[in-house]
């Protein structure tokens, strides 16, 4: 059973499939954590779901990036694929749009993983965190993981 002693914010798998560390993602972008330390999912499934209770912060017009602000303020960072903007949404059906409250679990879009694999792109989703991690520490998790119910991450206070 996990510890859950210090534990500041739980951020649940946002798609069903395997969490592999961050490194592993075949992007040096997120291998040399640029954007933010987090995990990665390689999907099974397309539903794209909330990874924690908070406001839809960002979504990009072409579907691949979407972000969500935690009622704590963290910023949890969803980016579907390698190379998906270059699909101009055509594999993304949205379901939200920025403002919008969420709860962990909450579909945010559905992705068409096929499609993405017919053009030749890896559905590899990274999910990082957006804001300071300053004075905390971040605990990531790996294997099969089910979109919004599987903790992924949890972020503790030092």
């Amino acid at each position: 059973m996990r510890n859950q002693e210090n534990v500041f914010e739980t951020i649940l798998a946002p798609m069903t499939g395997t969490a592999v560390a961050i490194t592993e993602v075949p992007d040096p972008i997120f291998i040399e954590k640029i954007l933010g330390d987090g995990v990665a999912i390689v999907p099974t499934e397309g539903k794209v779901v909330s990874p924690v209770d908070g406001t839809v912060s960002k979504v990009a017009e072409t579907g691949h990036i979407y972000a969500v602000t935690s009622d704590n303020g963290v910023e949890v960072v969803i980016h579907v694929g390698l190379e998906t903007v270059a699909l101009n949404g055509k594999c993304f059906q949205i379901h939200v749009k920025e403002g919008d409250k969420v709860k962990a679990g909450d579909l945010l879009a559905d992705a068409d993983l096929e499609f993405i694999k017919e053009t030749g792109r890896n559905s590899i989703t990274p999910i990082v965190i957006g804001s300071s991690l300053e004075g905390k520490e971040l605990v990531c998790e790996e294997g099969e993981v089910q979109a919004g119910k599987t903790v992924i991450m949890e972020i503790k206070q030092k």
